[in-house]
């Protein structure tokens, strides 16, 4: 079956909800307002993951929507990309780099997604007009040595589209690298090990410029047969597989959990490269953040038991004034961060102390 059909079978209803047996009809009716607000779609590969005998399945808890999202704490935009805007679709925030959101659709509509405010809505068109248009700006701007495709995710574009970003972005001197930003290998990965074009064409122009995919896998439930087939295809076509993992409350913030996660990555090709601190967004905060002071220990934890790939894992927050990398504690109660990429250059490389609360998330302005 294609991939784009069988996206097509995906649980986006309530009623697909109501036939399992950890989910009563009376709780999946008091979910619909939320998928009014925001939308649920999941792959039934990544479906079949769920346990639904327990309710505290990590798996179930980034997956299906919860009453918890009704709470709007927080705002839809705490990096404020709206700031990074140039033009419609692309981001410079960093000098060396461009973010393109080339599409608003993603294979999950993950709960703890952090652009909440545009994925899956078509009505609000906050993704790039072309790739074209995409290019034409890194070109007027020689600072810029790589560019970021992402949405959305990036994979969800039809073939014919990736290409022509590559054949774009690939014969630009200036540019040093590729990357496409997708979670397609951990909760579609048949998209990627099922499509032989797909598979080719990174190949090809691998060899022109080195491409990079950073994907997403938050928890060792994630990495089965199936999403380690599609990192490992990459990894056998010269690709680079990088991992972003996002810290989340009752989900990954323990260290055996996060350890685990950390070695099964190593093993499989794909290199820890970032841990990001849950970022405060209307709809989730309450419900995924964790607090600063448990966060440093979990990863500090999870990280001491790790090869050396592992330990080259970053704990950062994608703050709206730069990637602050949570560095780690000074004694009882101070934390020393550093901005490792800063919007203002007053700021760039800067280290600095905070004293946080206990249950503190987030740095205030």
């Amino acid at each position: 079956m294609n991939w784009k059909d069988e996206l097509r079978k995906n649980i986006t209803g309530i009623d697909d909800l109501i036939r399992e047996p950890g989910l009563s009809e009376e709780d999946a009716c008091l979910l619909r307002p939320i998928l009014q607000q925001f939308p649920m779609s999941i792959p039934s590969y990544y479906f079949s993951l769920i346990d639904w005998n327990d309710p505290d399945d990590p798996v179930r808890k980034m997956a299906v929507p919860s009453l918890e999202e009704l709470d709007l704490h927080g705002t839809f935009d705490p990096s404020n990309e709206a700031s990074n805007t140039v033009i419609q679709g692309i981001q410079h925030k960093y000098e060396p780099t461009a973010m393109i959101l080339s599409t608003q659709r993603c294979a999950m509509y993950c709960r703890h997604c952090f652009r909440k405010r545009l994925v899956g809505r078509e009505a609000r068109k906050e993704s790039v007009k072309s790739p074209e248009t995409a290019a034409e700006y890194v070109k007027k701007h020689p600072e810029i040595n790589n560019v970021l495709i992402s949405g959305g995710d990036a994979l969800l574009n039809d073939n014919k589209v990736i290409r022509k970003y590559l054949e774009l972005f690939s014969g630009m001197d200036q540019l040093d690298l590729i990357r496409f930003g997708t979670r397609v290998p951990v909760v579609f990965p048949a998209r990627i090990y099922e499509d032989e074009e797909f598979l080719q064409m990174l190949e090809e122009y691998n060899r022109i410029k080195q491409i990079y995919v950073v994907t997403q896998f938050d928890h060792p439930r994630e990495i089965t047969p199936e999403s380690t087939r599609a990192v490992r295809e990459l990894v056998r076509r010269g690709i680079v597989v990088k991992n972003q993992t996002v810290l989340m409350r009752d989900v990954n913030d323990s260290e055996e959990i996060l350890c685990d996660l950390l070695r099964k990555l190593t093993a499989i090709g794909a290199i820890p490269y970032y841990i990001f601190q849950c970022r405060p967004v209307a709809g989730l905060g309450h419900r995924f953040q964790v607090p600063l002071l448990k966060g440093i220990r979990v990863v500090d934890a999870a990280r001491s038991r790790q090869s050396g790939q592992g330990k080259c894992v970053k704990y950062v927050m994608s703050h709206h004034s730069g990637k602050i990398e949570i560095v780690g504690m000074l004694d009882e109660s101070h934390l020393m961060m550093k901005y490792n990429n800063s919007k203002y250059p007053a700021n760039s490389n800067r280290v600095f102390v905070i004293e946080p609360k206990e249950d503190q998330c987030w740095l205030e302005d």
